[in-house]
């Protein structure tokens, strides 16, 4: 069988290479996203900017993991996020410990970008990912980079006895100097990169990192949260107000399907630096319409603050407001909020009276319900 020569075993394979042609009008469009977005923020108040940010981070943090197969409670997750910020989350679920390493991971990642990336930082996380030392029922080397005792680094997929591998990593013994040479161009000040935009850095580091495959498990999330701190130099700011997780997660099959057609090729990684930018495009527009609704919402409660709601009434109005999918109907706030049917159609007719509710006119077989914007 002929031998797939992976990218890391060419010579070259650190000498990036691109075109900037194909680049430079994605990287403009991407600088005015995040410009218009930090602008759009900065007008807001302190408490709904600080909204802006739980949602962000909480979003990263639930789809990180779930790009790995894991569903962390997304409530959990936002009570965590939010004691971190300093916000009260007392009428909130306590999060677990697991969730909480998971979280303190990804802000400082963030917080410290103007620092140094150490090995000793990604040695931690990689602790926090996994502090009883398993990954499901494997037994893994937490905090430790991988030895390859049980044979290479591959990525596999496919069921017991069709196994397809899509890369093969670097040996271990390649890696402490692999990783040294990873985090010495990554704390190369930006004066001496002038050439290289922030994030084409990002694109770069994300490619360079997941490649190296450097611990048992968990490299994914530990690319992610070194991509969000490029990300964040790239914006000047600890703050974060965009999930590129959550957008690669809406395109992980492309994700993968880029990721092995580059891992295969050669030191000219324009395509993959191409998908990156649209991704990170994308993940800016859906910033902006999350903001959108978070502005809505404090102008819908603001023009309604007199009026008179129950607990039902007031959670369904929120998530009307943030993310609802498919029609509201009778039957639906029944369920969502565990009442009888009669009990749904007395709140929407009492919010239908006070003008924050109205019947659609959607055409449908069931009558249902929007919000008077």
């Amino acid at each position: 069988m002929k031998h797939t020569t992976y990218i890391h075993e060419r010579s070259d394979w650190t000498e990036w290479q691109w075109s900037d042609k194909a680049l430079l009008p994605l990287v403009s469009r991407v600088r005015i996203l995040q410009g218009r977005l930090l602008g759009k923020l900065s007008t807001l108040g302190f408490e709904l900017n600080v909204e802006a940010q739980l949602d962000a981070v909480t979003l990263e943090v639930v789809k990180t993991s779930e790009i790995e197969g894991e569903d962390l409670n997304i409530e959990q997750v936002r009570s965590s996020v939010a004691q971190h910020l300093g916000v009260d989350n007392s009428a909130m679920p306590a999060a677990t410990r697991e969730i909480d390493a998971v979280v303190t991971m990804m802000l400082e990642s963030t917080y410290h970008f103007d620092k140094p990336l150490l090995l000793d930082d990604l040695l931690r996380w990689h602790r926090a990912l996994f502090p009883a030392g398993y990954s499901g029922l494997y037994r893994i080397k937490a905090g430790m980079l991988r030895d390859d005792s049980q044979g290479p680094m591959q990525v596999i997929s496919g069921g017991y006895g069709r196994e397809q591998v899509h890369f093969v990593a670097p040996s271990a013994d390649r890696l402490e100097q692999e990783l040294e040479q990873f985090l010495l161009w990554f704390n190369t000040p930006k004066s001496e990169l002038s050439h290289l935009d922030l994030v084409i850095k990002a694109g770069i580091a994300h490619l360079w990192f997941v490649t190296l495959h450097p611990f048992d498990d968990g490299n994914g999330r530990l690319t992610r949260a070194i991509t969000e701190r490029v990300l964040a130099q790239s914006d000047d700011s600890a703050q974060r107000f965009y999930s590129m997780s959550a957008q690669i997660l809406k395109q992980r099959n492309d994700y993968y399907r880029i990721l092995e057609f580059t891992q295969k090729g050669d030191s000219d990684i324009t395509g993959w630096l191409v998908w990156f930018l649209q991704t990170l495009e994308q993940a800016l527009l859906s910033a902006l319409e999350t903001t959108d609704k978070i502005v809505g919402k404090a102008k819908f409660w603001q023009r309604h603050r007199e009026q008179a709601l129950n607990a039902r009434q007031v959670k369904m109005l929120n998530i009307l407001l943030t993310n609802f999918y498919g029609k509201l109907t009778t039957k639906k706030w029944a369920t969502m909020m565990k009442c009888s049917a009669d009990t749904a159609l007395r709140d929407i007719n009492d919010l239908i009276e006070k003008r924050m509710l109205q019947k659609s006119t959607a055409a449908g077989r069931s009558t249902s319900y929007e919000l008077v914007l």
